[in-house]
């Protein structure tokens, strides 16, 4: 046997011999955390399995903890055990699958107390496991909106307590913010009155998948041209009542003077 041979044997024998390398059992989850689940809808969560030609997986298993830590205790969810890896749940509502290059997780009627850490473990032939966690929260509805003003510099912030992908947005007088009132910062959350004067009423709406909230900031009354137009209206009008009020009362009196020159010649004839 050449040296040449005999290194490659050699490399080959260190290759099986390690504990780990492109051999080792990996595992990660697929979600992009943290996972935000819509009180009463599934959460699924999807992993990725990969290993080497020599490692056998001879059980997987999914695990739930609190995330603050108050409850520091592990909740199995569902086991895959064997060569199987035929899954089962711990509770109706949970399924499991696991195929070989894929294992998934279900909760259908997810509630809060389904929140957590989430951990799914692989252990292969020898007892080796090897672990992959994702962050699981309850999607929260949008509460509290407030407005604030900073008079100094006419911003008007939006503010919101808890709620989950908040959107924001702004209304002036019930109509989308125009350049001619001011501009929205790019989160949204900002706006910077530009027209003047500073008056009327702002309503930031902020929104999210389980519905929206909002909040008005009410400036001093504006004086448009809407008012003066409406002002003249009722000005000419009146002077149209008057007018015709009094072209009636000249055609009653003169009415009544032709009447009476009418009678005064037919008494004139009858004499």
């Amino acid at each position: 046997m050449d040296l040449h041979c005999f290194l490659c044997w050699g490399v080959a024998l260190l290759l099986l011999l390690m504990p780990c390398g492109h051999q080792c059992l990996s595992v990660r989850i697929l979600n992009q955390e943290p996972v935000y689940v819509i009180p009463g809808s599934s959460l699924v969560l999807r992993a990725r399995i990969e290993q080497g030609p020599l490692e056998e997986i001879s059980m997987i298993s999914w695990e739930r903890e609190s995330e603050t830590g108050v409850d520091p205790g592990k909740v199995t969810l569902a086991t895959c055990p064997g060569s199987s890896l035929k899954c089962a749940g711990t509770r109706p509502n949970v399924r499991a699958n696991a195929e070989q290059k894929e294992t998934t997780l279900q909760i259908d009627g997810y509630s809060s107390t389904d929140s957590g850490v989430y951990a799914v473990t692989l252990t292969d032939h020898k007892g080796a496991e090897t672990t992959a966690h994702c962050i699981v929260r309850m999607y929260e509805a949008v509460h509290h909106v407030s407005v604030s003003i900073n008079v100094s510099h006419s911003l008007l912030v939006c503010g919101e307590a808890w709620g989950t992908e908040p959107h924001f947005s702004w209304l002036y007088e019930r109509v989308a913010i125009t350049k001619t009132v001011g501009s929205v910062s790019k989160d949204g959350t900002t706006l910077l009155v530009t027209m003047t004067p500073f008056c009327g009423h702002f309503t930031c709406v902020v929104s999210n998948k389980l519905g929206y909230s909002s909040a008005t900031y009410t400036a001093t009354p504006c004086e448009t041209e809407g008012r003066g137009t409406t002002a003249a209206v009722v000005c000419l009008v009146v002077l149209l009542l008057l007018g015709g009020v009094l072209a009636f009362l000249l055609w009653r009196r003169h009415r009544h003077s032709s009447r009476g020159e009418r009678l005064h010649e037919h008494l004139d004839d009858t004499i």
